[in-house]
């Protein structure tokens, strides 16, 4: 009775799992972009071959490349189409191996028990899927096999396609950082708007110089020497740069050699103090410390991780547990915990001497070895930080060094540091108390400042009106105009000097510069006419070997393409005959199943022995049958009956409820009488009542 409780509570909760799973798939293909209009009563009546063009279709959405009409296609195309993109998209249906071959059946026949899943998992992560599809077309690695892989070509060509998969896996991430880096299109048009409008200003402005420069005479010659110039400039920034550079790698270097010097001087001093014994005795322990690492600790931690390592593969190779399992699972360790408490106890009523001795022994050791590997662990960390201390103190030093070119200070040289750092701020002090003072006096000048600044308005007001009074009015303002422009005018002409001065002197700069790097130049310019003639000599062997290379490398690819078409075609033929093998497997096994049922019937009807006789089908279907018809003859006298009695009885109906309101009105006139106070009296004669006044 528990069993058959059990199993009616699973399968209540598989047909609530399985009607949850229908609710679902139908919601979201209702949804877009399938804009189906199905409800559950629908959905569920569809026949097997709509089923799977519904999981065609969904499959087509995740992948464009599969869209196909069901019926153009053959049941095992379909279902080798279908298995390689699920496998594709890391489906995993429940169950074993056995159960695989169940699925490619159902999946064939399109069975719901199969198909409802599928679709229920598809549904729910299709914009991962379709992500996953999409990367699947190039970063499913074709396998060649080693044989081809003898040939120069085909390795060649095999390393290049791998080289371009890791580009494209590094370009994708690069994408998809760029998606959620937050960038805006519009705010790089705009960019891009803003720079291409800086790029016709500058444009405009270089033709407005050149239209100037056009004017001055040898305008090319001299643009010709500034070009020079500029690249010039440009070559000398470069090897200043250099420069630098070497100078920093030097002084790394050198820097690098002191602390090399400082350390062969603290390991020869430590070398010089420490003694043989002692040195024997810090090699011993850091032997044993070593070795108790690599033959106990690190094979009990290895130990561990496989364990770990096995016991998690196990968890992700077995199907996903529903809380029916869950239930079983815990209801079999309480089992288990309950066992060994009950072992526990057993071993604890026993308690024999030598046994307790030797767990105090026991318990002793276990504790000595537990504080070993604690303070063996303490050691190792310790370590750890110890030399990553030591590095973060190298690189701030680095940094230091990197950042002032100083040593950094310690002992005597911090003090001192220090002693000069508080004489510093007392001056400083001193200095800021000066700057306060210049400030405040500053304050007052800029006062004074605005007050003549305001008088000298009053009097220029105050001249107006008397150059207006006398008939002269702007005279000041022409005299200070024509001072002022005859003293910018004396600056320009001033200027004008110097500039041509110093494009004379530039210009002859010029010309000793350019004949300086001429000479330089020499001799590199003969080099390099040797070198160019040894470029050409080259570059006419490299065409004559690349056309070798070429007709080779077009010969090697036909055959390569044709033996590519062979193995396509003989894939091709293995899987069809495979999907064959597989329906006719299962079309075997269906019928060995009808042909098992045909004998059993047979044996049961020809059986001598009754029971076996109505265990078979026949027999039980005419009992069906019989009884049906039995059931029949008597609703058909009961609707006869039923059909002779429906008159009278209609009539019998009506007379009673005619009947009942008569009853009524009587029970309310008599009520009303019984309300009302006596006005007369009434008089009953022959089934008649009077009132009499």
């Amino acid at each position: 009775m528990t069993q058959m409780g059990q199993g009616t509570q699973s399968l209540k909760y598989k047909t609530v799992i399985m009607s949850d799973q229908i609710k679902f798939i139908v919601d979201n293909l209702n949804k877009e972009p399938f804009r189906k209009s199905y409800n559950l009563i629908t959905f569920d009546s569809l026949e097997p071959m709509q089923l799977l063009q519904v999981l065609n279709d969904v499959l087509a959405e995740i992948d464009p490349k599969q869209v196909v009409d069901i019926r153009e296609e053959m049941p095992e195309q379909t279902a080798k189409r279908m298995l390689s993109l699920l496998g594709i998209l890391k489906y995993k249906p429940p169950g074993n191996a056995t159960d695989m071959s169940t699925f490619r059946q159902g999946l064939v026949i399109g069975s719901k028990p199969v198909i409802y899943p599928v679709l229920h998992w598809l549904l729910q992560r299709t914009n991962e899927l379709k992500k996953r599809a999409y990367l699947a077309r190039f970063l499913i690695k074709l396998e060649v096999p080693n044989e081809f892989l003898q040939d120069e070509t085909v390795a060649d060509t095999n390393k290049q396609y791998e080289e371009l998969m890791e580009a494209f896996k590094t370009l994708h991430k690069e994408c998809e950082q760029l998606k959620t880096s937050g960038f805006s299109t519009a705010e790089i048009r705009r960019d891009i708007s803003a720079m291409e409008e800086e790029k016709d200003q500058l444009i405009k402005r270089v033709e407005r110089l050149k239209k100037r420069v056009e004017t001055v005479q040898n305008h090319q010659r001299m643009l010709k020497i500034a070009r020079q110039l500029r690249v010039e400039k440009e070559r000398e920034e470069f090897l200043a740069q250099q420069k630098q550079e070497q100078k920093n790698q030097l002084f790394h270097a050198v820097q690098r050699l002191q602390r090399v010097q400082n350390q062969l001087k603290s390991m020869r001093h430590a070398a010089a103090d420490a003694k043989p014994e002692s040195l024997m005795k810090r090699l011993e322990e850091e032997i044993k410390f070593n070795s108790y690492m690599v033959t106990e600790k690190f094979p009990k931690e290895i130990e561990n991780k496989k364990k770990e390592l096995h016991f998690l593969q196990k968890v992700v190779s077995e199907p996903a547990m529903g809380h029916s399992d869950l239930l079983e699972l815990e209801s079999k360790i309480n089992e288990i915990n309950t066992q060994i408490n009950q072992l526990i106890e057993k071993k604890m009523l026993r308690n024999e001497p030598i046994e307790g001795k030797l767990s105090l022994y026991r318990q002793q050791a276990s504790i000595i070895s537990r504080k070993k590997e604690a303070k063996a662990e303490e050691l190792q960390e310790t370590k750890e930080k110890l030399a990553s201390l030591e590095r973060e103190v190298s690189v701030k030093t680095n940094q230091a060094r990197e950042f002032d070119g100083t040593e950094v200070l310690k002992g005597d040289e911090f003090k001192r540091y220090v002693s000069k750092l508080r004489s510093k701020s007392t001056v400083f002090k001193k200095k800021h108390q000066i700057i306060a003072e210049f400030k405040a006096e500053f304050g007052l000048l800029q006062r004074t400042e605005e007050l003549l600044k305001q008088r000298l308005e009053n009097i220029q007001h105050q001249l107006q009106t008397i150059e207006e009074k006398k008939g002269i009015s702007g005279y000041s303002y022409t005299q200070e105009e024509l001072e002022r422009v005859s003293a910018l005018k004396s600056e320009v002409d001033e200027m004008k000097g110097r500039t041509l001065d110093d494009m004379s002197e530039m210009v002859r700069k010029l010309n000793s510069l350019v004949s300086e790097k001429k000479s330089a130049l020499a001799p590199v310019i003969k080099e390099l006419r040797q070198l160019r003639q040894k470029c050409q000599e080259l570059t006419q062997e490299c065409d004559e070997k690349k056309s070798q290379y070429d007709s080779c490398a077009a010969g090697l690819e036909s055959n390569r393409s044709k033996l590519e078409q062979e193995v396509r075609g003989l894939r091709e033929e293995c899987l069809q005959e495979e999907s064959k093998y597989h329906y006719t497997n299962c079309m075997i096994k269906n019928l060995e199943v009808q042909l098992h049922r045909a004998v059993d019937e047979m044996k049961a009807y020809v059986s001598s022995d009754q029971q076996e006789k109505r265990k078979a089908i026949r027999e039980q279907y005419t009992k069906n049958i019989a009884e049906q018809e039995n059931l029949g003859k008597k609703l058909r006298e009961k609707q006869k009956a039923v059909r002779e009695s429906h008159g009278p009885n209609m009539k019998q109906v009506k007379m009673w409820r005619d009947f009942e309101q008569l009853m009524e009105c009587k029970k309310q006139c008599f009520l009303k009488q019984q309300n009302q106070t006596s006005i007369g009296q009434v008089i009953q004669e022959g089934g008649e009542d009077r009132l009499i006044l």
